[in-house]
């Protein structure tokens, strides 16, 4: 029923505009508007995907701050922050309190009464200078150590710290609509859960008729399920996505005030508030949960000792939420309760509302403690009131400014989209699938782990030791890598051909693979593990690396000479070590007067963790009769002297010390065996049965009587023989 139309307030200010209000015309048939359908969600949306969309998209401000304040730890780094700022607040208090006047320099301590004032005030507020500006520095680094810190890993991939954010919105986003979904799907069964029941046969008769009286004034074609719940006490109305409860107490109120709170509700359910209130939850859910407890003790237990034991516990959640999420979801809350007045004034019930208001300060308190912090961001009731006083009934002049009109209160949801979104949406899928399956293509040809055992067989049939190390985890820093270069550039160096590989296993960030090679003319396998790279290329793609590095050569290149591929290796032992790539390497040694080293092959194949090169001399076959040609030069000089102990040679006279015109024979050489020592050395010896003979003859003095000798002795020849450039040298040894 309309109520006829009122004067305004006489203090309401001349420049407010006069707004026409116009209510929906009744249906002429008289029937009662039926309840929804099977979702029972509100009339004017074509779907129930248009109407999840419309509540889902219009809070932004709270879905942000819901967002940021969840996904971005905003209570854990106000813990840390505060931490961090009273640690910072106690070293400063400390340290640049009692060093203060250090900091000052001398010129200005010893300045008269300058020195003195600034002496005192550094003395007195140095301290409280400092733990104030440690506590600020302690609580912004505390508070961006936690916001930067899951971030520091891609710090230096834009696109993974794009990719990063994405993932988070989508899941943020996800959870929200999932939760949403929740709430609505399941919403009678939580309903009755919370207390509520079906109305009475007495209450519904109460009830019923004043909501379709209001609905016929909106204009709505079906009202919302009605349920109640038992409190005498409190007259209190709740707008859910598909219900409506009512307590026992509103029974007790008149028409008109039931009426109106009817009207507000009705307008709530219609414009799917508590759709955009669910998503907002949905998106902070974490929070939103870790909010429940300390609320739910509160309101429970109510008593000052237990709110600041919650505080104390809680206090970051509890900020958070008040400051943060619920001051951005303040603003459509507060106009939702602007718009769902309106519709006391479209039916005609504005005096019953603004009883209500005048009476109470809100009739819309909630159950938990998320809906009791937004019940609190209500507008307060007098700007309500306020606002419902400069509202005019219908019949208002024409020129009072645009009339509000049921159409302009819920709008036009409209369709989904647009052909022209849908063909964007269209364009965009296209553009993102074809993108995607672009980078699929890169990813498979190029970052798998077959790419990398590929690329690293590949580069080593280039002979390109760079390309090759670059497929490595550990790629060889410390080794001489500019010989290994050489040595693959040598000639001599066979590649590992016909590689297949067999079978690869993955397991998260590693893989297992087999693989089969033929080197030289031996076919055999290989087990190679891998490591995905934790650093991205493009921003976008992890490769893969093969685990180890190149193989050592476990030994000591002491000799001159020695040549891997036809490279010199050095002689040093010490600095870089040195590293082989899998292959094969021809070996060979140096080359003397007395020895020559056969060639040997080295065979390094993939994943080997070791190389051994054994290169041994051998003596030439014309190196033992250089050695005897050089002996019996050097037993001839000896045979020359004319005493009867030559100075180191091999043999002497023992018969007497008075001897005279001694001469020596050789009358047979030993023959000499000759052992390698190196390269350029031997060890030159004589065996007992090749021992050679000498005679030596001359005259001896006895008590004035000289008798001739004769004698005959065999001896041996031992020293060491070395190489002389391509002559043999030899130095006996002493006797």
């Amino acid at each position: 029923m309309t109520e006829p139309p009122t004067v305004p307030p006489e203090n309401t200010p001349p420049t407010v505009p006069q707004l026409d209000v116009r209510a929906a015309q009744p249906p002429s048939d008289g029937t009662l508007p039926p309840t929804g359908g099977f979702a029972d969600r509100p009339p004017g949306y074509p779907s129930a995907l248009v109407w999840l969309r419309a509540g889902i998209l219009r809070d932004w401000r709270g879905v942000l701050g819901a967002f940021l304040a969840t996904w971005f730890y905003l209570p854990v780094a106000l813990l840390l922050a505060f931490w961090g700022g009273l640690t910072f607040a106690v070293v400063g208090l400390f340290a640049i309190g009692s060093g203060a006047d250090d900091q000052v320099p001398q010129a200005l301590r010893d300045a008269p009464l300058i020195g003195s004032l600034i002496e005192a005030f550094l003395t007195r507020s140095g301290g409280v200078l400092g733990g104030v500006a440690g506590f600020v520095i302690g609580f912004l680094v505390g508070f961006l150590v936690v916001l930067a810190l899951p971030w520091l890993g891609v710090a230096d991939e834009p696109f993974a710290l794009l990719t990063g954010l994405i993932g988070t919105v989508i899941a943020a986003a996800l959870i929200g609509v999932l939760y949403t979904l929740y709430r609505v799907l399941l919403e009678p069964r939580l309903l009755v859960v919370s207390g509520a029941r079906q109305p009475s046969r007495r209450e519904y008769a109460r009830l019923r008729p004043v909501l379709d009286e209001c609905a016929r004034r909106l204009g709505l074609p079906s009202v919302p399920r009605l349920l109640m719940e038992d409190d005498p006490v409190l007259s209190n109305a709740r707008t859910y996505a598909r219900h409506v409860v009512v307590t026992t107490g509103v029974l007790t109120e008149p028409d008109d005030e039931v009426a109106a709170l009817l009207s507000h509700e009705l307008v709530h359910w219609r414009t799917g508030d508590e759709i955009t209130s669910a998503f907002v939850r949905g998106v902070g859910l974490p929070l939103t949960l870790a909010h429940a407890l300390p609320t739910w003790l509160m309101r429970t237990f109510p008593h000052p000792a237990t709110n600041f034991v919650v505080f104390v516990f809680f206090w970051p959640v509890l900020l958070t939420m008040r400051y943060v999420v619920l001051p951005l979801h303040a603003r459509d809350v507060r106009a939702a309760e602007y718009r769902a007045d309106l519709g006391a004034v479209l039916t005609g019930h504005v005096d019953g509302l603004r009883r209500i208001l005048e009476r109470r300060l809100s009739f819309e308190t909630g159950r938990s403690g998320w809906d009791e912090a937004v019940c609190a961001t209500h507008p307060p009731h007098e700007l309500r009131l306020d606002a419902l006083e400069r509202a005019p009934l219908a019949g208002a002049p024409a020129g009072a400014g645009q009339p509000v009109t049921v159409e302009g209160l819920f709008n036009n949801s409209g369709p989904v989209g647009t052909r022209r979104t849908w063909l964007l949406v269209g364009a965009l899928t296209l553009a993102a699938c074809l993108g995607t399956s672009g980078l699929g293509v890169v990813q498979w040809a190029f970052f798998r782990p077959q790419a990398a055992i590929d690329g690293y067989f590949s580069a080593l049939a280039d002979r390109d030791s760079d390309a090759a190390l670059g497929y490595l985890t550990d790629q060889g820093s410390g080794a001489d890598t500019k010989l290994l270069a050489q040595l693959l550039r040598g000639k001599g160096y066979q590649p590992p051909t016909d590689v297949e590989i067999s079978s690869l296993e993955r397991d998260g960030d590693s893989a297992t693979a087999t693989v089969a090679y033929r080197l030289g003319e031996v076919r055999a396998t290989a087990t190679l593990t891998l490591r995905r790279e934790d650093e991205t290329t493009a921003g976008l793609f992890h490769g893969w690396r093969l685990s180890g590095g190149p193989t050592p050569l476990n030994a000591a290149i002491a000799d001159p000479g020695v040549r891997l591929n036809g490279v010199e290796l050095p002689v040093a032992t010490e600095g870089p070590p040195l590293v082989l790539l899998p292959g094969g390497y021809t070996a060979t040694g140096p080359a003397s007067a007395l020895s020559e080293t056969p060639g040997a092959t080295v065979l390094v194949g993939p994943g080997e963790t070791a190389a051994t090169l054994q290169l041994a001399p051998v003596l030439k076959p014309a190196a033992i009769e250089a050695v005897e040609a050089r002996v019996r030069v050097w037993l001839d000089e000896c045979a020359k002297q004319t005493v009867a102990a030559p100075p180191g040679c091999p043999f002497r006279y023992y018969g007497s010390s008075t001897t005279q015109k001694v001469t020596w024979k050789i009358l047979e050489y030993p023959k000499l065996a000759v052992e390698l020592t190196g390269p350029a050395s031997a060890q030159v010896s004589t065996p007992s049965e090749t021992e050679g003979r000498v005679q030596v003859s001359g005259t001896t003095t006895y008590f004035g009587t000289s008798s001739p000798f004769t004698d005959e002795d065999t001896f041996t020849v031992a020293g060491i023989a070395t190489a002389d450039g391509d002559n043999v040298a030899f130095r006996p040894a002493a006797n």
